[in-house]
């Protein structure tokens, strides 16, 4: 059990989540409201109202949490060393023919044990 106390969000950033979970709601009702109107304009109001909302939810500390981790791991991403093109071909050609070799050898078990209860269960050759 975690006994580690979790912070308590102040009243402001629940207000603020509740807002953008308003908007998000009122985007939708409104997508649905306006079934007469262009698709178009209709989507781009949703993609603008979750940015609006997104925004909002950023002023929260759990919002600046998230996206701190999320500049964090852009930062790891740069650091990754990616393979070459030629090592991700062999690697990719090393792994099919495990696979097959793999699948070779689980089918031969197959036979194998269902021969040997076929044999067992009296219905062999």
């Amino acid at each position: 059990m975690n006994t580690k106390a979790l912070p308590e969000q102040s009243s402001w950033d629940i207000a603020k989540l509740a807002a953008a979970l308003l908007v998000l709601i009122g985007s939708v009702a409104a997508f649905h409201y306006y079934a007469d109107a262009s698709k178009l304009v209709r989507v781009v109001g949703m993609l603008v109202a979750v940015g609006v909302a997104l925004a909002i939810s950023l002023q929260t500390d759990k919002g600046r949490q998230v996206s701190s981790f999320i500049r964090d791991a852009q930062i790891e991403v740069r650091k990754v060393v990616w393979p070459t093109r030629q090592e991700t071909i062999q690697t990719t050609m090393f792994v099919m023919i495990v696979v097959v070799v793999f699948g070779i050898l689980l089918w031969v078990l197959d036979l194998m044990l269902s021969s040997l209860v076929q044999t067992l269960i009296g219905r062999g050759a």
